[in-house]
């Protein structure tokens, strides 16, 4: 089992450069990923989202690149881009009249502030290839991706022990269930003879096939053997999904709902309270379940 929550960090060296990596993740119903890498690289940026895409199929991930140069390095040219920079200035100037219409009075940004702004200054290397740069710093992916991977699994690992656990939790209380089931049968024949008592009693002339449906009511309205049966093949199957090294976050999902279908379905029927609080037990536990459940990948 894999966990959507990861995190991993790797330092480089090269080229008169170096680099930190952050790369984070929590749960998330699909893949987004937030890059956040220095874009006066040619072709970084597509090349590290789809080296992601391949390793991850779920959760927020975000990663951020910070390139720094070495002192002995060639000087990096600044340029001012003015196309961002005016959308920069406009997008300031909504942002204030908005908190003003608001009440709020904000911080005047200086010029470094601007400045820091994406895309509102470029850094080019004039006559200089970034492509082996670039290489060098793809170079250090898969390192960070390994290590991304081989924590998100350790999580996963303690999620499939909880999840182990809280399915023991529901194996035990449908087993309680089925004894419960088992010591009313009495009981229950009882519930129906008063059942076809109260039939009787409504009309002077019986209907055979009018008593037969009702008969057939009574007991369908009672018998929850069939939501127990699949309560335990639905333990089953959670039990093999836990122990698939794959990513099974979805069809986890999906049984969670059957998980709470069944159980809804057993208080409904209940018709007993020993019943009846196993049955929010069930519901209790399952709730729990389906709150690590979006952690898994």
């Amino acid at each position: 089992m894999i966990s959507m929550t990861g995190f991993a960090a790797r330092r480089g060296v090269g080229l008169g450069y170096s680099w930190a990596w952050d790369l984070r993740s929590v749960n998330g119903k699909g893949l987004d990923l937030r890059l956040r890498v220095p874009d006066w690289i040619e072709g970084l940026e597509p090349a590290v989202r789809a080296e992601l895409q391949k390793a991850l199929t779920r959760g927020n991930v975000s990663l951020t690149l910070k390139l720094a140069q070495d002192g002995g390095a060639e000087e990096a040219a600044f340029r001012l881009n003015p196309h961002q920079l005016s959308a920069a200035l406009v997008a300031l100037a909504e942002v204030e009249e908005a908190a003003m219409a608001a009440g709020l009075t904000l911080r005047q940004p200086t010029a470094a502030d601007v400045l820091t702004l994406r895309g509102v200054l470029d850094q080019s290397q004039q006559d200089h290839d970034t492509g082996p740069l670039r290489s060098a710093i793809l170079a250090d992916l898969p390192a960070l991706l390994a290590d991304f991977a081989t924590m998100r699994r350790v999580e996963g690992t303690a999620l499939a022990a909880v999840l182990t656990a809280q399915l023991d939790r529901i194996a035990a209380l449908t087993a309680d269930a089925l004894r419960e089931v088992a010591s009313r049968t009495a009981s229950q024949a009882a519930t129906l003879r008063e059942g076809l008592a109260r039939v009787l009693a409504a009309t002077d002339v019986v209907d055979e096939t009018r008593l037969a449906q009702e008969l057939a009511l009574l007991a369908v309205k009672s018998d929850v053997t069939e939501e127990l049966d699949r309560l335990t093949a639905h333990v089953a199957a959670a039990r093999a999904l836990v122990a698939d090294p794959a990513p099974s976050g979805r069809k986890l999902d999906f049984l969670m709902q059957e998980f709470m279908r069944e159980a809804n379905t057993l208080c409904s029927k209940a018709q007993s309270l020993a019943l009846t609080r196993i049955g929010l037990d069930l519901k209790t536990v399952i709730d729990q379940m389906r709150e690590q459940v979006q952690n898994v990948e």
